[in-house]
């Protein structure tokens, strides 16, 4: 396959916690010579603190304005790059679309739980109830799904990168 240029859309991927954004983001951003940004990681590089430490000191209310303040710089200022945003990011910013192309990275609950080890559950604040991170799930689901421009079933890495750049490339 020819290399593929982003062009000026971001392609924003989203997805529940541990769906791997992160991993499928720098991957893909590599592939195709661009870059790629973790909203997540740039809050905590801003704020020099966990998402965990701003969750457990100034709650969830504070930290939604911080995804939405970075939502804001995305939208105005980010071109040619792959985006891997929080998960409740879609939730709280429904315009998300206003940013680039939204690529849901559809994985089954159980898929995630089996994928996580303990010290990526603990850096999960929303994480800590498995029944109440259960119930989150399918509530985000159904927003994911509302959002997204194309939903990709994210069991194999590579194939879902070879998905997504085929998606892009018919756009």
């Amino acid at each position: 396959m020819r290399a593929l240029k982003l062009k000026l859309d971001n392609i924003i991927l989203t997805g529940f916690m541990g769906s791997g954004k992160s991993t499928i983001g720098r991957i893909l951003a590599k592939e195709m010579n661009s870059y790629f940004l973790d909203t997540d990681m740039l809050i905590e590089n801003f704020e020099n603190r966990s998402i965990s430490e701003i969750f457990s000191t100034h709650g969830e209310e504070v930290f939604r304005e911080m995804e939405r303040r970075c939502f804001e710089w995305i939208k105005n200022s980010v071109k040619h790059t792959i985006i891997s945003v929080g998960g409740g990011f879609p939730v709280y910013i429904p315009e998300i679309k206003e940013a680039g192309i939204v690529v849901y990275l559809k994985v089954e609950f159980e898929d995630i739980v089996r994928r996580m080890n303990d010290e990526e559950i603990k850096k999960r604040p929303l994480f800590q109830d498995i029944a109440k991170a259960k119930e989150l799930y399918k509530t985000r689901d159904k927003v994911y799904s509302s959002l997204a421009d194309v939903i990709i079933e994210n069991k194999n890495m590579e194939v879902t990168i070879k998905k997504i750049k085929e998606y892009y490339e018919s756009k």
